[in-house]
């Protein structure tokens, strides 16, 4: 009678064993999100306005409310070309694959071991007459085939939950992870926009140089005719020649920060910086109007304070881990299969063997180190906990910085608007005066000069305006949410691309 013998069969009894055994006791605390102290509405503003995330926040390309076609070609490819993200990409992979590790430590390892030998053997010693028909004795040797073709399996039941905190504490690491990705996504896209911001002012800031360049220029004419005509003192000659020449210094100096806004985009981007080369374009971005709910949205819609939620549940976690080794091991092996020697009927019945162990493993004294290890989970905790809520109280910080900056910042930009107004009369005033011989030089460069830092102010102004509303999106969580965060039961099944 034949047998044959399939590991699949010794695999199914250790795992019908392992479904009644995996729902055992878990050792450890639970974990549940602490609570954190939100304020009702923001101080900054007058009232709040409920949360109704698909309309009052940002969502998807939240970049488009700027309206500048640099910032709306370039944002999509932060999360496709950025370094930065790409390296967070690669974590983020890691932690899958650190959670398909975890979850197979719940299954039996199951294995296949064949081997086959040949050997020349002695049988001792034998008459020549019964080799050869004649007198004496003759070694007699021969040559013996042997084999084997074992299944085996072994396989340590989780009945403390070690193993499914360990689980546990990948799958919150992974989701830790994905939430550093996305925050990681939304730092570098509000970079970007700060980026070309900056270049657009500077490239505004050029385009009024320029003009007060000609404007200097053009005053200088009218002092040489009159230096001249020797009806103005030679002084006036040189206010005018030195005033020129700092206003064209300071248009040169501007290449350079333009210069280095380009190659910052660049690299954004995921370019070398010579291969980006963006135009001259003086249209500044379009101011956008951010609605603003209530804070408490946003322990779900920051990237990084999710990142630290999750980072809080796997050291959590690690407390049952360490928990855990208070409690005995225990494995369990099996082994069914054939042997024979001589090889010839290896799957014979009468070959047939099989056998079945356990072992089990207590530490009795350690010195305290099961001791230390809890208590150092513990702590790890604590301060995962602390780091979290530090996380929100920067997060609310961010933002009433944002929304107070966008308040004032835009009754300046009142203020300046009339001012700028009253000094470009001004400066027709003095040179129209200056030329009538009422008044010397000095009042139409002081004139030009308030002028020209009134202008200059203003698009600082502006320029910080844009600034406070990207960096408001960011503090917002840009189109994010923490329901976009993978399910921990299906951690490392799926890839998300980058």
């Amino acid at each position: 009678m034949m047998k044959t013998i399939y590991p699949t069969r010794l695999a199914g009894a250790l795992l019908a064993l392992s479904t009644v055994l995996m729902g055992g006791c878990m050792v450890g605390p639970d974990y549940h999100r602490p609570p954190v102290a939100t304020p009702a509405m923001w101080k900054e503003l007058p009232g709040w306005i409920e949360a109704q995330p698909a309309a009052e926040v940002p969502k998807g390309d939240w970049w488009t409310a700027f309206n500048d076609p640099l910032i709306n070609e370039l944002e999509p490819l932060v999360s496709v070309s950025n370094q930065t993200v790409r390296q967070d990409y690669a974590n983020y992979q890691q932690a899958l694959a650190e959670v398909r590790l975890a979850r197979s430590a719940l299954f039996p390892t199951i294995g296949i071991n064949g081997s086959a030998t040949r050997e020349r053997s002695s049988t001792g010693n034998l008459s020549s007459s019964v080799l050869a028909g004649g007198a004496g004795v003759g070694n007699f040797q021969r040559i013996n085939n042997a084999g084997s073709l074992e299944a085996n399996a072994s396989w340590a039941p989780d009945l403390w939950g070690l193993v499914r905190r360990n689980i546990e504490q990948n799958a919150a690491t992974a989701q830790a992870s994905q939430a550093t990705l996305a925050n990681a996504t939304l730092s570098e896209q509000i970079a970007l926009a700060n980026a070309v911001i900056d270049l657009r002012v500077t490239d505004a800031n050029i385009d009024l140089l320029t003009h007060t360049v000609d404007a200097f220029e053009q005053s200088l004419r009218v002092v040489a005719d009159q230096d001249k005509a020797g009806t103005v003192p030679p002084s006036d000659l040189v206010s005018a020649q030195t005033q020129l020449e700092s206003a064209q210094s300071s248009l040169i100096a501007l290449g350079v920060a333009r210069a280095q806004y380009v190659h910052a985009i660049a690299v954004l981007v995921g370019r070398n910086p010579e291969e980006l080369d963006v135009p001259t374009n003086t249209t500044l971005p379009t101011l956008p109007s951010v609605p603003v709910s209530v804070p408490s949205t946003l322990l779900q819609r920051r990237p990084d304070i999710a990142a630290a939620e999750r980072q809080m549940a796997a050291q959590n976690a690690a407390i049952g881990v360490a928990v855990a080794a208070y409690y005995p091991t225990i494995s369990l092996s099996a082994l069914d299969g054939f042997t024979q020697s001589p090889l010839a009927g290896l799957l014979h019945i009468a070959n047939y063997v099989w056998s079945l162990g356990g072992q089990a493993s207590e530490t009795l004294f350690d010195g305290g180190q099961r001791s230390a290890q809890v208590d150092a989970a513990k702590a790890s905790y604590d301060a995962a906990l602390a780091n979290y809520r530090g996380t929100v109280l920067t997060a609310f910080q961010g933002v009433e910085n944002d929304l107070a900056g966008l308040r004032i910042l835009a009754q300046q930009a009142e203020v300046l608007e009339r001012a700028v107004r009253d000094a470009t009369r001004g400066t027709e005033i003095a040179r129209n005066e200056y030329q009538a011989g009422t008044v010397d030089f000095t009042t139409v460069a002081t004139a030009q000069a308030t002028q020209l830092n009134l202008q200059q102010t203003a698009l600082n102004v502006q320029q910080t305006r844009l600034l406070d509303a990207a960096s408001l999106i960011g503090d917002l969580g840009g189109g994010w949410s923490d329901s976009e965060l993978g399910d921990p039961r299906k951690m490392g099944q799926r890839q998300v691309s980058p």
